[in-house]
């Protein structure tokens, strides 16, 4: 199985061309996600974000005029090496931040020498995640609020782990990123807006 995300504008094109490369597929709608069925046996099973149920018409454009970002939500993206926190309006920035915080990289020192950088690097990897999480307070607030969130999941799961976050309701999709920078926080929000597709071609198992 292969997952995509497609833009909302692509989301028509994305199911035409799908039917073309397989012989044609037949479409539904079925446990809230617009699925199709080609002649070669292959299949897709599209759902909108932000975990929205879609029970319109068995056609793409119903999908797509059914697209939506929600008027507030949220994205937090955290690494060991940095963390983004963005509020949204739709598609419109609110407020966010980007930071970067120095975490070491790996030694090849051995006995006690590499027990002492073990704590040192837990420990700056720790004030990130602190750092990250005192950010994400401050524009997330307590919620509730719908959070698509993304990078590292232990990293995620230490910043969500600061009680005033408990309230934030994190949805899919998982955003796979590497060190957020403004441009990495950007492409998220596009993600999260996007349709996902989950595709099986004929012959996969």
């Amino acid at each position: 199985m292969t997952t995509v995300l497609v833009p909302r504008e692509r989301v028509a094109r994305w199911v035409a061309n799908f039917g073309e490369r397989h012989g044609g597929a037949e479409l539904r709608v079925t446990d809230g996600a617009l699925s199709g069925t080609a002649t070669d046996g292959s299949t897709f099973e599209a759902r909108l974000p932000f975990a929205a149920e879609y029970a319109g018409p068995a056609e793409p454009d119903g999908l797509v005029a059914a697209v939506a970002a929600p008027g507030d939500w949220g994205v937090l993206l955290v690494r060991k090496g940095g963390f983004a926190v963005a509020r949204m309006s739709g598609d419109r920035f609110v407020e966010s931040k980007v930071g970067q915080r120095h975490v070491q990289g790996r030694t090849k020192a051995g006995g006690q020498s590499q027990q002492r950088f073990a704590r040192r690097r837990d420990n700056q990897a720790r004030q990130a995640y602190e750092a990250a999480a005192e950010h994400a307070v401050r524009i997330l607030g307590e919620g509730p609020l719908t959070v698509v969130a993304g990078g590292d999941r232990a990293a995620v799961d230490e910043v969500l782990a600061d009680s005033r976050l408990r309230r934030l309701a994190v949805v899919d999709p998982w955003l796979a990123v590497p060190d957020p920078r403004r441009g990495v926080l950007e492409q998220a929000v596009r993600d999260a807006c996007s349709v996902r597709v989950e595709v099986v071609n004929a012959g996969e198992t």
